[in-house]
């Protein structure tokens, strides 16, 4: 299912500001990359570029390729749903329907891409991936209750199940613990511990704990100044990064004396 995503010489615009600039790299399937830097510095924007949800705002628009498999994302013909259906996303904060049941929630995806399910078959749909995203056990017996009833990380790990429900090849998550308490936040890390054996996973975080935790590689961004666009300092294995990063700027965030 994973696939390998290759970005190359990627500018990433809202209207005539420049957010992104020239950000080339590899990113290897059945792993976990991680994207750490200041504050305004284009990782978010960067990884919704990944997967056309950044072209969602009026006025913003990409330069230069994105290729999974070696199939050019923004190329002509390439439909931004299939490309969306095939690159999911969690989002920062939980978001469940608030209206729908957790079963419900679940099935919203492939609702959405009109797959049409037997009872049989979207009962299959909703078990596997409650289980996927380890949530089954916790609400087997309440499948037709709202989910947001549920706790704040049990709704985060029902938004992964709608994710992963319509099986995706990658999946995006853009700071999905930062709204979550510390016993959550490990349900969570872990949860991508396991997945990462099906799907190759980018994540966004400002905690470089986490980053260190659960990643495979890691890519620092920064930029120049305040109005100036994000750049990639430099990417290489968690570890490298963590313990002899190449590029002074990365050191010094990583140990705390900037950013």
């Amino acid at each position: 299912m994973a696939k390998r995503i290759d970005v190359s010489g990627l500018n990433i615009f809202y209207g005539s500001f420049k957010a992104v600039e020239d950000v080339s790299m590899t990113i290897e399937p059945r792993s976990v990359t991680a994207f750490i830097g200041p504050s305004g510095c284009g990782k978010s924007t960067f990884l919704r570029a990944l997967n056309r949800m950044h072209e969602v705002l009026p006025g913003a628009r990409v330069e230069g390729k994105v290729a999974m498999d070696g199939q050019d994302l923004y190329g002509s013909g390439v439909d931004p749903v299939q490309v969306r259906r095939e690159i999911g996303m969690v989002f920062q904060r939980p978001n469940p329907f608030p209206t729908m049941s957790i079963a419900e929630n679940v099935l919203a995806g492939m609702r959405l891409n009109n797959k049409r399910m037997n009872k049989k078959a979207a009962t299959e749909i909703v078990e596997r991936s409650l289980r996927g995203a380890n949530l089954w056990n916790e609400v087997k017996d309440r499948l037709e209750r709202p989910g947001s009833g549920l706790s704040g990380g049990q709704q985060q790990r029902l938004c992964i199940a709608r994710a992963i429900a319509v099986e995706p090849q990658v999946l995006l998550m853009d700071e999905p613990c930062s709204a979550l308490d510390p016993i959550s936040t490990l349900a969570i890390e872990d949860l991508i511990a396991e997945l990462k054996e099906q799907y190759t996973i980018v994540i966004v975080t400002h905690n470089m704990q986490q980053a260190a935790r659960v990643s495979d590689a890691t890519g620092f961004f920064n930029l120049a100044a305040q109005g100036k666009p994000g750049r990639l300092i430099e990417m290489d294995s968690t570890q490298k990064i963590f313990s002899n990063p190449s590029e002074k700027s990365t050191e010094d965030y990583i140990t705390g004396r900037f950013g």
